[in-house]
């Protein structure tokens, strides 16, 4: 079996394409996750917004804290998904390009 030629594979169409449709994915899902995590200490530093009880005596500041970690748990679990099915893709390509060179 003969050393597989990574930049050649680069290279190729399929890999572009799935490259892309990679960071398609992960953009926006990087975005979202830094602008919500980096919005709690904003707005419980310089506004008052989240200080207002949401019921009892729990502020809107704890449910934001909970949804962080429920996003996170969630976002981590698509990922996980995704990237299983972009790693079938790569195995694909790689082993297309393995039967070409045979």
């Amino acid at each position: 079996m003969k050393e597989i030629d990574y930049e050649k594979i680069a290279h190729k169409q399929e890999f572009k394409d799935l490259l892309s449709k990679r960071n398609r994915f992960i953009l926006p899902i990087s975005i979202f996750f830094i602008i919500a995590t980096l919005l709690f200490p904003v707005l419980t530093g310089y506004t008052t917004i989240l200080n207002n009880e949401a019921f009892g005596n729990i502020s809107w500041a704890w449910i934001y804290a909970l949804l962080l970690f429920i996003m996170v748990w969630t976002l981590v679990t698509i990922y996980m998904r995704r990237a299983k099915a972009f790693d079938r893709e790569a195995d694909k390509i790689i082993r297309e390009y393995q039967e070409g060179e045979l």
